[in-house]
């Protein structure tokens, strides 16, 4: 008849004597705990000889009794077991030792803000080394196609036409010409104080051809289309499509990223041009109705004091806003793990990136303009 587990002290030693099994669990944890609060943990001065059964609860308590620090000497104090229950200990020990929770340390705040901020800019600059080199890529590949009109994709061209442009039209419509009805009505407060109304013209027709009509239709693509284009490619890596896609002896840039890139860069300067008109409209229709002004005079403003430059300054940004829209959509797409959190997550890091590209290229190339004179 076997002994229930227990724990003897003799000589400033402990004896671990009996079945130290799940029947006998309450008991032992009891005199485990009552041991902890008593003395350090330590395999030092204990004894295994009279140790009898020993399962894994039994193994657990054992190895809270001698602490994590006993796992490297495992073969010195525990030389008295065979070898089959060293490496039941040895395998419990090293799972207690990775589920322990880390060791708490003084705070620093001004160290650990200062890691963050390296950590961050480290990010930030991998993230923009990842995108220059897909920038490379997609334009070696576009180089490469651009003069083999068998390999041009048209279908595909023109379907992400339909996508990006015309289901985009409306909205782009009627946000700027909201926009240019508020520009207009701000201008025409400001300005009825000095008795210059009149140059409210000035002010709608210079914020839309230069900035805002760029500026709003690149936003409004950014978080209409980048995202489209992260999740449609994220979705396809995360069903293993673009690895199928490989198989195939297919260029994933060249049969998805490229003809989404050149239907942007079309589309961009269509949405441009329909935004200036019609922020220009909701202006013109505030000085219609709100200052008197007639729509031929509005009109006659525009031809004598807006120089056509002014056009070309914001339909020139139009290309290079859709180009990196659009690559850091696909970019942010083909970096999708697998998973659905993954495709949230990189979905919103392209439509963040990609406002944040814009509105930082808009800002330079105006002060460009600015110095240039243009």
């Amino acid at each position: 008849m076997t002994e229930p587990g227990h724990i003897d002290q003799q000589d400033g030693r402990l004896a671990i004597a009996g079945d130290w099994t799940l029947v006998h669990y309450s008991t032992l944890k009891r005199q485990v705990e009552r041991l902890a609060g008593s003395r350090e943990p330590s395999h030092q001065g204990i004894d295994l000889e009279r140790l009898d059964a020993l399962d894994t609860a039994g193994a657990v308590l054992l190895m809270e009794l001698v602490g994590p620090a006993a796992l490297a000497a495992i073969d010195d104090w525990a030389s008295d077991l065979p070898a089959t229950r060293r490496a039941l200990l040895r395998t419990l020990g090293e799972a207690m030792a990775d589920n322990q929770p880390p060791t708490a340390r003084p705070a620093r705040p001004l160290r650990d803000t200062l890691a963050r901020t390296g950590q961050m800019v480290e990010e930030l600059w991998q993230q923009q080394r990842q995108l220059l080199g897909f920038i490379g890529q997609v334009l070696a590949t576009l180089a490469a196609t651009a003069w083999r009109p068998g390999r041009w994709r048209i279908t595909s061209v023109v379907a992400q036409l339909h996508q990006t442009g015309l289901n985009a039209l409306p909205i782009v419509a009627l946000l700027t010409f909201l926009v240019g009805a508020v520009v207009a009505f701000l201008g025409a407060t400001v300005l009825r104080d000095f008795g210059a109304t009149i140059y409210t013209v000035n002010l709608v027709a210079f914020a839309f051809l230069r900035e805002f009509g760029v500026l709003l239709a690149a936003i409004l693509l950014a978080g209409r289309t980048a995202s489209a284009f992260t999740a449609q490619l994220g979705a396809m890596k995360a069903n293993e499509e673009l690895d199928a896609v490989r198989t195939l002896g297919l260029d994933p840039i060249e049969l998805l990223v490229l003809p989404r890139v050149l239907a942007m860069m079309l589309t961009l300067p269509i949405l441009t041009f329909v935004g200036m008109l019609s922020g220009i409209l909701g202006g013109a229709l505030v000085c219609l109705l709100a200052l008197d002004i007639s729509t031929a005079q509005f009109l006659a403003i525009l031809e004598r004091d807006i120089a056509v430059q002014h056009f070309l300054v914001g339909i020139g940004k139009a290309p290079v806003f859709a180009f990196l829209v659009a690559v850091i959509g696909c970019l942010e797409g083909f970096k999708v793990s697998g998973s659905a959190q993954s495709v949230g997550e990189h979905t919103t890091s392209s439509v963040v990136q990609s406002i944040f590209v814009v509105i930082l290229l808009d800002a330079i190339a105006a002060l460009f303009c600015m110095e240039m004179g243009w």
